[in-house]
């Protein structure tokens, strides 16, 4: 058997090339939606990807199950748990797609894949055992646990509700996931934990950053796992619905897409956006009204001189989809600021895996700067042991919190408003427009992408840039 994890780090996203060495078949479970590079990496290694197998309908990227079946031939195995409202609906009467409940199995070459149903996290939740009967196992080696168990967590329950919309389901959802947690107990301890996201992602509140782990440890260790087996049902869904981040206004749009079928990519293919020259620019953003994407990790040059309106989108680090996601209307035409050439590509993977597909333009941070000085501006900021002396001088401004509840909870300036950088845009009508506005969050990451969104929306807005921690402490208070 041939397995490997393929991470996407922008998403802390994990999707599984399992293949039988002896037939050459491979399966790929949980593809994001640019499948050219799992085609590659089977070929290198001696296989062809017949099988593409979901565990769930995703909310955080666009699945590549669809392009794998629509284009290349692949066979789709698919959850038929959840009820009517939680099926692959691209997928119905496609004969290429198999339908799947607890307890079935399917093969792909002299690999096993046996189903567990798993639901909680979603409804039509599916996990999957692993068997390599080539090597003469008769036992599963792992599960492929999609968003059921996690290294160090258990996946959130709280998404049709905090996401997609869904009201009062969570408390039932997070019931589900406790039984299901406990029918777990039937399994071995030896099967491997192979997850389908790791630290960073918003699927859950406690990911570990170890890829992978047993299931023996996970039960002893993993603090909400361990919580389900040993703990009353009521105890469990108080605790995981507690401290849940505020997810992405993106999340409901990939679930709907995801359930209705993806957009297939034209020809295949990546966008190929076009280098634009400074002189290009205001045509450019008069006729298209794009939105400008600047993926400077350095939020201080841009701070100091950016184009008007742009968002700031930090390629690196995982960022440039939270903020587009957040901010960006899905059909929006984009326009891309990039440090180098080289950034623009993985820029385009990370939009299209969130379905935004309207990539039509770039240019460098370097060739902004021939921009006319009449389309740039700059964003005022202070120090976080300013904000004191600013709120004298200006005593009707408002402070806006834009980190997670919990954390405002704990700890938050007085008479501030809580409202997560991920949620401003469902929320804007609650920042006003007529007072100047201090925005900050733990360290001035959070509320750099905040203040850059905020500003084009024609909001005043200063950024308290830096440490929380470094706000003084006669501010402060404590949520009761």
């Amino acid at each position: 058997m041939f397995l490997r994890q393929i991470t996407d780090s922008s998403l802390a996203q994990n999707a599984y090339l399992i293949g039988c060495q002896r037939t050459g078949e491979a399966v790929i479970v949980d593809p994001e939606r640019d499948v050219d590079r799992y085609l590659k990496l089977a070929a290198e290694n001696g296989l062809r990807i017949t099988a593409v197998a979901e565990t769930h309908i995703h909310a955080d990227y666009l699945s590549g199950a669809h392009e794998l079946v629509e284009r290349h031939g692949a066979k789709a195995y698919l959850s038929a748990e959840g009820g009517p409202d939680w099926q692959f609906e691209w997928a119905q009467g496609n004969p290429n797609a198999r339908f799947l409940r607890d307890g079935d199995s399917f093969h792909v070459g002299n690999i096993e894949l046996t189903v567990v149903f798993s639901a909680g996290h979603t409804p039509e939740h599916l996990s999957y055992l692993v068997t390599d009967h080539g090597s003469g196992a008769t036992e599963p080696m792992g599960l492929l646990s999609g968003d059921f168990i996690f290294v160090g967590d258990v996946g959130r329950p709280d998404l049709l509700e905090t996401a997609a919309g869904q009201a009062g389901v969570m408390e039932s959802s997070a019931r589900t996931l406790y039984a299901s947690l406990r029918s777990t107990q039937r399994l071995p301890e030896h099967l491997q934990i192979l997850p389908a996201h790791g630290a960073g992602s918003a699927c859950g509140k406690a990911l570990g950053a170890v890829p992978s782990s047993v299931l023996g440890y996970e039960r002893r260790f993993n603090p909400a796992f361990k919580e389900a087996l040993t703990q009353s049902e009521d105890e469990f869904v108080k605790d995981i619905l507690t401290g849940q981040p505020e997810p992405p206004l993106y999340f409901a749009r990939m679930k709907r897409d995801n359930r209705m079928g993806p957009a297939l990519l034209p020809d295949g293919q990546l966008p190929q956006p076009r280098h634009l020259t400074a002189m290009e620019v205001p045509t450019y953003l008069a006729e298209s009204r794009g939105v400008v994407l600047d993926l400077r990790a350095d939020r201080t040059p841009f701070l100091q001189r950016h184009i008007k309106g742009a968002l700031l989108a930090p390629l690196a680090g995982g960022k440039l989809p939270i903020a587009a996601g957040s901010y960006v209307e899905e059909h929006s035409p984009l326009l891309l600021i990039v440090q180098t050439p080289a950034e623009v590509e993985e820029a385009v993977r990370q939009l299209i895996r969130i379905g935004l597909d309207q990539v039509t333009a770039w240019m460098t941070v370097a060739e902004t700067q021939e921009i006319s000085d009449g389309l740039m501006t700059t964003q005022p900021y202070i120090t976080p042991d300013q904000l004191q002396e600013a709120l004298k001088a200006h005593p009707e401004a408002l402070v806006l919190d834009v980190r997670g509840a919990d954390e405002f909870a704990e700890r938050h300036v007085q008479g501030a408003r809580n409202i997560a950088y991920t949620r401003l845009a469902a929320r804007l009508s609650e920042v006003p427009s007529n007072r100047r506005i201090y925005v900050h969050c733990g360290s001035g990451l959070r509320a750099s992408l905040a203040v850059a969104f905020l500003a084009g929306q024609g909001r005043e807005v200063v950024l308290v840039d830096g440490a929380f921690a470094k706000i003084s402490s006669e501010l402060k208070t404590t949520s009761a």
